[in-house]
């Protein structure tokens, strides 16, 4: 029987998971609301460019198991009437439960609201088993998250040739946690299946757990303390609804923790409720909340001595991080984060420049910042970094900010100041750190404006130009 359940669990991982072609993927759209541009200033800072509307949209998809669904998400589009804008796709971090949903305005939709306000029309998919869809969420599970989510950005495009939004050829791809995880499985399904119909121009994968058999799974399965235990459950129920690795919950997970998993999975109570049971029942059975502890020793002991394990196997389906991305990539990450590993960012980043990728990077945006507080220096870097490739053209003749042509910023590396040059005179010239905070703000007096730089710390900075000619964005390194 397990010979035969192996070769039966290998073409269940070999297999192809096909979506629905490009085409009429969309069911319908709901408006949710509008935010003017001083809102979204007041909340989320200065870079913010213009107000926005949401909608939920649902489309058609596949299940799982190849069956049509209809899913959801949330469509974030800029209020900027006249202008040829570009698509951004943004995946959600892990939610609470099936309707802790973009789509509904919860969810961490609030990084879809920033890049809308940043003038990326943003799809922020709820992906498969949250919002609309059916069945059980298949948490970290690479192809059906791509699945969905190419399926969302063909909606968001009928979208828009639906109702007059005019879209250039550019995509965006970023996310969160999860999300950093989603946006990485996108960004590999388009490069390797559909470049045809997509090209993806920059991506930032953010905090993310790529390296899913080995950075995730060591972590897992060692005596270090985790006080996100339930993670694991919701993996494992995951890959059992898609691969089938048991009949029983208490195959896997020890008494009282597979009941709990089990009420989890069929909606009784939510993941951060589940969360604070393990970590109270772990305390009390075994000093403290170390997962593996949750799990049956012998499937411990298996999954460590046996690299063909069901586990290891469906584990490594989901890796995303041994490929070759082909777009500038930056992977944000901070070093003390206490939910995703750090090392996952490394790895990826050392795997794929091994591989010959042309740009890609990681970079620890604040090596003191735990995991929450990674989102702000990692989603203003995501924007710096996209903010250099993006493209925004007029398609009439409203008057309105587009990319500046022919800005440079020298010295750079810069001593005691650098110079802005070819910038429209009296254009806004900002400074900002890593963090976001604003260091500099001044007009610009003349075609080689000097900006001083004599009072900040070794390091790399941002530089925004605004102007009612066009806005630019760069980097500059102070060196002294």
């Amino acid at each position: 029987m397990m010979r035969i359940f192996k070769a039966l669990l290998f073409v269940i991982l070999l297999g192809s998971f096909s979506a629905p072609s490009s085409g009429q993927t969309l069911i319908s759209s709901e408006f949710k609301g509008m935010l003017t541009q001083a809102q979204l200033v007041l909340q989320y800072g200065p870079l913010i460019q213009n107000g926005v509307r949401m909608y939920k949209i649902t489309y058609a998809t596949l299940d799982v198991f190849g069956q049509p669904d209809t899913a959801s998400g949330l469509l974030v589009v800029p209020i900027r009437p006249g202008f040829t804008l570009p698509l951004l796709c943004y995946q959600h971090g892990t939610l609470d439960g099936p309707n802790d949903a973009p789509s509904n305005l919860q969810g961490g939709y609030q990084l879809a609201v920033v890049f809308g306000g940043l003038g990326y029309v943003t799809a922020a998919p709820d992906l498969l088993g949250i919002g609309t869809s059916r069945g059980f969420h298949p948490y970290i599970h690479a192809e059906s998250t791509a699945s969905a989510s190419l399926d969302m950005l063909r909606a968001s495009k009928q979208y828009a040739s639906e109702n007059g939004l005019s879209l250039n050829d550019q995509l965006f791809i970023t996310g969160y946690s999860q999300g950093g995880f989603s946006a990485m499985a996108l960004y590999k399904d388009i490069q390797e299946n559909h470049g045809a119909e997509f090209t993806v121009t920059a991506a930032a994968p953010m905090s993310g757990p790529y390296s899913v058999s080995g950075v995730m799974r060591d972590a897992i399965l060692s005596d270090d303390v985790y006080l996100y235990p339930a993670y694991v459950p919701n993996t494992l129920l995951s890959f059992n609804y898609v691969y089938g690795l048991y009949s029983s919950t208490q195959e896997y997970l020890k008494e009282p923790y597979a009941t709990w998993a089990d009420n989890y999975f069929n909606r009784q109570i939510t993941l951060s409720t589940l969360n604070a049971m393990l970590i109270a029942q772990l305390t009390a059975d075994f000093g403290a909340s170390v997962p593996r502890h949750m799990l049956q020793d012998s499937v411990v002991a298996a999954v460590i001595a046996q690299p063909d394990h069901p586990v290891n196997l469906a584990l490594a389906d989901n890796d995303v991080h041994d490929w070759t991305p082909q777009s500038p990539t930056r992977m944000f990450y901070c070093q003390a984060d206490d939910q995703v590993p750090y090392r996952n960012s490394v790895v990826a980043d050392s795997i794929m420049n091994l591989n010959g990728a042309p740009n890609v990077m990681a970079i620890d945006v604040n090596p003191a910042a735990d995991h929450g507080g990674c989102v702000q220096p990692a989603t203003i870097n995501t924007a710096l970094f996209f903010g250099q490739y993006q493209s925004i053209t007029m398609t009439s003749s409203t008057s309105g900010p587009v990319l500046l042509e022919g800005v440079q910023v020298s010295p750079n590396p810069a001593g005691a100041f650098f110079r802005v040059e070819h910038a429209p005179v009296d254009a806004l010239v900002e400074v900002f750190d890593n963090t976001g905070r604003r260091l500099r703000s001044g007009r610009i007096q003349s075609s080689a404006h000097a900006v001083q730089t004599s009072d900040l710390a070794r390091g790399l900075y941002h530089v925004r130009i605004t102007s009612p000619q066009g806005n630019w964005y760069g980097k500059v390194m102070v060196q002294q």
